[in-house]
């Protein structure tokens, strides 16, 4: 039902008035200052919106001292923007209202919609329709609001019992509720933003339709988002990445996502069909965007407040600079866990610190000033790590101890921050006694956390933004397949009844898209199986062919390492009897010759197709452990040649295929190959629901694969 109302067309909206007007009607305006139509309109005003206000209630005559209109077409001009704060039933003709006074955005922060059933639905349909009637952009309805903290517009219109202050970090989420505590957090905490946004139901605005608008706005270098679902995983990729990577000012975006997507009904068939879930999905699609991706408001906090006033680090080499050496420990292990590196001290560095830190000092990474040391002592090594060349970000920590001077130190890193150009991020561990000192950190932007290992995840997450802003860019490859012969085949399986192709057909499909399948050939009798295998060359495989059988191995229905003709009659007989004792109802279709493989490693690739987001490829080790390793990842196609190497390499077992003990590494380019086709037969064969190659036997470096299983599902 839910897809129904987003799956409409939809055209890039015009969202300036949304959050620029020049004009606002506050439709549902209340005297009743308990009420959500006082609360906006009272925000409005003591917010110092710079435009013009009506408020809209047919039983008042003024509200604060302001002039209210029966209706909103009794408002001479046409306003930009109207919120509406009314009963839902009452919602339809309020916007249409609207739309024949010409207003150029709407929010409804009204509930009663679908969250409370199918009339609340039908009521949104409703809405939809008229709105796109009259091309009215709509946010909502059950939201709280949003606001624009920019001097020149000043605007609150939500419910929320704050007006952030002005920063450089927008904020938007699809709960209400959970948008007001973060208002309270960042107030406490300090934070700024240039805009909030609460979407809530997304009628019609939603996040694509919000990014797309705070790409371009020039007041925000950060973009935090709670979701509970999206609307179109392919469009988020696009849109995201452009903004993380490929505009001229590129901006992080950092992601808090709960809740689960309605996956449908999903053949438990595959391999893939059983290990992909919700998370893996947005995994996906927030490493192909360069998303990052957070569980928790305190991690997106950590990771905001960096993005928001420090310079990217340049390499991943860091210094710290420590009062103590147990944290100084502490914060070295975070960082080298998190894959920074601890960078090498210069021999001229070295010897400057020499000159004035005492000798009980450690002059290495970590550079411990030790208990006593005051701020001037801290002044002295910032400075020498500030003109250090291998150090491209600078990490200091401070405990509180009787001698030392928390907040001068604190004035002397946001000195030293204000003349260079290297990251710097602070600990200050503690609590009440560092919290004068983290204040004065905070109101000049310098990044401080209590902890070293919130300070170093943070640190990290920078590095791994730089590292994606500046990676290569890849496009999506494609090959020369015979793509009208595949259809042909999914045709004639879908006209049969069937949903489960055959492991001939699934063959001949993967062979039509160029992947490296093993001789083969189907048999139906003990002599032409003999025939079929003289013809491949022995040794071979044989393999039971029918659609009700799904795990060959579980019922027999595998023979390996078949040497001569009698071994292979025998064994077509044999399999042939077994199989109709075990498994009855199983209509054999043939016995499927194969060449017999040389040893490899395995891996698995499939793909699943998600009504919501479309085909997701999986990679990871594979064989008869695969679900119980479960040592996979996902992409969501079509994947760009650079995502597909380095989906290879972000599987635990990467070292198996890089080589251990004297193995030589696997051919690491046919798997991305075959993983390329992958996502090319997914995009073009929309009837697919499912694939599984089940091994990929992977040979070393130059010497290829080979696909030795497969199975495909029909949708």
């Amino acid at each position: 039902m839910k897809v129904e109302v987003q799956s409409a067309v939809a055209s890039v909206k015009n969202l300036k008035p949304l959050f620029e007007p020049k004009s606002i009607a506050v439709i549902g305006a209340s005297r009743r200052k308990e009420s959500v139509g006082y609360a906006i309109l009272s925000n409005l005003v003591s917010g110092g919106f710079k435009g013009r206000i009506y408020p809209v209630n047919p039983k008042a005559d003024q509200i604060d001292n302001i002039p209210c209109v029966a209706s909103i077409l009794d408002i001479k001009e046409s306003p930009d923007l109207a919120v509406i704060v009314l009963p839902s039933n009452l919602v339809p003709q309020t916007i249409r209202e609207c739309g024949e006074k010409k207003v150029k955005a709407a929010v409804i922060i009204s509930a009663g919609f679908r969250e409370i059933g199918a009339e609340g639905l039908r009521l949104e349909k409703e809405i939809l329709e008229i709105t796109r009637q009259y091309q009215i952009p709509l946010m909502g309805p059950n939201c709280l609001g949003h606001i624009n903290t920019q001097n020149r517009i000043s605007m609150n219109a939500s419910f929320s019992r704050l007006t952030p202050k002005m920063g450089n970090i927008a904020f938007i989420s699809q709960s209400g509720a959970l948008g007001a505590a973060i208002l309270d957090y960042a107030a406490q905490e300090n934070i700024g933003f240039s805009k909030f946004v609460s979407f809530g139901n997304k009628v019609d605005i939603n996040e694509l339709d919000i990014l797309r608008y705070l790409k371009h706005d020039d007041e925000t270098d950060v973009i935090l988002m709670y979701l509970e679902d999206l609307v179109e995983g392919q469009a988020f990729v696009d849109i995201a990445r452009e903004i993380t990577g490929d505009i001229r000012k590129p901006k992080p975006i950092i992601a808090i996502k709960s809740g689960r997507t309605l996956q449908g009904a999903r053949a438990a068939a595959s391999h893939t069909g059983s290990l992909m879930g919700s998370d893996e999905i947005y995994d996906a699609i927030f490493m192909q965007a360069g998303v990052n991706r957070v569980d928790s408001v305190d991690e997106m906090f950590d990771l905001a407040i960096a993005f928001a006033n420090q310079p990217l680090p340049k390499s991943r080499k860091t210094v710290i600079v420590t009062n103590a050496g147990g944290p100084g420990i502490m914060a070295t292990d975070a960082c080298v866990r998190c894959g920074l590196e601890m960078a090498p001290i210069s021999a001229e560095t070295d010897q400057a610190l020499r000159k004035v830190l005492p000798p009980t000092s450690n002059f290495s990474n970590p550079i411990d000033v030790i208990g006593d040391a005051r701020a001037d002592r801290y002044e002295y090594a910032i400075d020498q790590i500030i003109k250090e060349p291998n150090a491209d970000s600078i990490f200091v920590i401070l405990t509180p101890q009787s001698m030392t001077e928390i907040e001068e130190t604190a004035k002397v890193i946001v000195a030293a921050d204000r003349k260079t150009d290297k990251p710097i991020i602070a600990c200050f561990v503690g609590g009440k006694d560092v919290s004068a000192g983290m204040k004065i950190l905070s109101e000049n932007y310098v990044p401080c956390y209590l902890f070293p290992e919130h300070a170093a995840g943070a640190l990290n997450a920078m590095c791994r933004y730089r590292e994606w802003v500046q990676r290569p860019r890849t496009e999506v490859k494609r090959f020369r397949a015979d793509s009208k012969g595949v259809k042909k085949i999914l045709d004639e399986v879908k006209n049969s009844g069937r949903k489960v192709l055959t492991t001939h057909e699934s063959m001949k499909v993967f062979e039509a898209y160029g992947f490296p399948v093993l001789p083969y050939g189907l048999a139906n009798s003990e002599l032409e199986a003999a025939l079929k295998a003289k013809e491949i060359g022995f040794p071979v495989v044989m393999k039971v062919v029918a659609s009700q059988i799904i795990h060959k191995f579980d019922v027999g229905g595998v023979r390996l390492n078949l040497k001569t003709a009698e071994e292979v009659k025998t064994a077509f007989r044999e399999m042939k009897n077994a199989i109709s004792t075990k498994f009855p109802q199983a209509k054999i279709d043939g016995m499927l010759i194969q060449k017999m493989a040389n040893p490899g490693r395995e891996v698995i690739l499939g793909m699943n197709r998600d009504k919501h987001f479309g085909p997701l490829i999986m990679f990871g080790l594979g064989g008869i452990y695969v679900e119980a390793l479960k040592d996979v990842v996902f992409r969501l196609a079509p994947v760009r040649e650079l995502s597909i190497k380095r989906m290879i390499r972000s599987i635990r077992a990467i070292r198996i295929l890089e080589g251990v003990r004297g193995e030589k590494p696997a051919d690491l380019n046919a798997i991305a190959e075959c993983l390329m086709r992958l996502s090319q037969l997914s995009c073009e064969q929309e009837d697919i629901a499912e694939m599984d190659i089940n091994p990929l036997l992977v040979y070393p470096a130059k010497d290829g694969a080979q696909v030795i299983d497969a199975r495909i599902l029909l949708g």
